[in-house]
């Protein structure tokens, strides 16, 4: 949420990020009518209970208990402007950066960096499906069977490579040298991080204050009614919300998670883009970075958590670019947004595959998420999130970069002592064979 005072003060510095972000400016003026009936309500709602209360003592029976009635009815009335006042709020976007370059979509992102060579093949690279059908190791037919168009199998090789993705964020992540030389390159604390499974369910009120959930928002999620829960669609939705309604102590910063879960989007914007491999599914597996600090390190944190995106892509040897996304393709709670695109050869284009968000206090307004400082007083804790990384996208960029003439699928430096192999071969019935 927004700072309601910095609005009222400053309405107009509101305007130009919504205007930038290529929004409708009534989101702000309708928050500011409801705000001042509801501060016209709450004066005039005090001044009767203040007449009401002089009347009692006057005993002046009557005029008191007619008084009581239209009192009754003022604070009814209240109370739904209330709602609408704290609705219209959470509709309005956190403030942009002031380095958030100008744009309408992710076309107009500005290239930051680019690292590693393109691979150059001497014969015409498969796409990530059709190795994935060649070597038996991705089945969408069979998933389809079984629950329904864009979902999958991960076999064999494949499946080896998700749980050597994992185990080479958890150990990178939780080394205390590595973190502290990231860290001191960033200027920023070089705790490590905490390995944690979160929760992949989570309640509709933490959901909308993670400003995850909305009207516009809820076609993409995956509700149960019969439990009043949602499945979520990335670790940061319950990471981000652990600390709802807490006081943080200031020794305690920063707190840094590691998270891992399975995550769910219906995609159903989609429409046919992105569909026939694993690229776009209603169920993936990503590791996201989680942290909270003061407000005076939270930039510095997501530039931090950039530089680990890139060192963990560097271990796979798969060449990136980092992006700057326009103020269009900025996150709705995100003040900055950095993503890392990987080079995927078939399509021969970057495609992202990390992002890199900086919620300053837009989220932990909502949450109620305090820093309790040294000398008493308290702020809002900033929020960062960022992937480690999305697994399937991250298999596809392997599968691509690294296969051969033969069909095969060579295994990154970096995954092999933990995959157990150095080459991906056809996955085949009863076994799985490996090289």
């Amino acid at each position: 949420m927004i700072d309601i005072e910095l609005l009222r003060k400053n309405p107009e510095l509101f305007r130009a990020s919504v205007k930038k972000r290529n929004l409708n400016l009534a989101i702000i003026d309708n928050f500011l009518a409801l705000d001042k009936e509801w501060r016209e309500q709450l004066v005039k709602s005090e001044n009767m209970r203040a007449e009401q209360k002089k009347l009692g003592a006057e005993r002046k029976i009557e005029e008191a208990k007619k008084l009581k009635e239209e009192l009754v009815a003022l604070q009814e009335a209240l109370k739904i402007t209330e709602e609408k006042r704290h609705q219209a709020a959470l509709a309005i976007p956190n403030l942009l950066s002031d380095d958030v370059p100008e744009g309408k979509d992710d076309t107009e992102n500005k290239v930051v960096r680019t690292w590693g060579k393109i691979p150059k093949f001497d014969f015409k690279p498969l796409d990530h499906i059709e190795l994935g059908q060649k070597l038996n190791i991705i089945d969408k037919e069979r998933a389809a069977k079984v629950s329904g168009a864009r979902f999958a199998y991960i076999k064999g090789g494949l499946a080896r490579l998700q749980l050597a993705l994992m185990q080479l964020v958890f150990d990178s992540l939780t080394d205390e040298k590595l973190v502290a030389k990231l860290a001191k390159k960033a200027g920023v604390s070089p705790k490590p991080f905490t390995p944690i499974f979160p929760p992949v369910m989570i309640k509709p009120e933490p959901y909308t204050l993670m400003a995850r959930l909305s009207p516009e928002t809820k076609e993409e999620r995956y509700y149960m009614p019969a439990d009043d829960l949602y499945l979520i669609g990335s670790a940061e939705h319950t990471l981000g919300s652990m600390y709802m309604d807490e006081m943080i102590a200031e020794e305690e910063l920063p707190i840094r998670y590691l998270g891992y879960s399975t995550s769910f989007r219906r995609e159903a914007g989609a429409a046919g883009k992105d569909t026939a491999g694993i690229l776009r599914m209603h169920q993936f597996d990503k590791l996201e970075m989680e942290s909270f600090t003061k407000p005076e390190d939270s930039l510095k944190e997501q530039e931090f958590f950039v530089s680990i995106q890139e060192y963990l892509t560097q271990q796979l040897e798969i060449p990136y670019h980092i992006v700057h996304n326009c103020a269009g393709d900025t996150g709705t709670p995100d003040a900055r947004q950095l993503d890392l695109e990987m080079w995927m050869p078939a399509q021969e284009k970057y495609r992202e595959t990390h992002s890199a968000d900086l919620m300053t206090d837009y989220q932990s307004r909502r949450l109620a998420t305090k820093i309790r400082l040294t000398d008493g007083t308290s702020v809002y804790a900033h929020m960062n999130d960022a992937t480690a990384f999305a697994i399937g996208r991250t298999l596809i960029a392997i599968m691509e970069n690294y296969q051969t003439k033969q069909g095969t699928i060579k295994v990154p430096k970096a995954l092999q002592k933990y995959a157990g192999i150095k080459e991906i071969l056809p996955f085949l019935k009863g076994g799985d064979r490996l090289r």
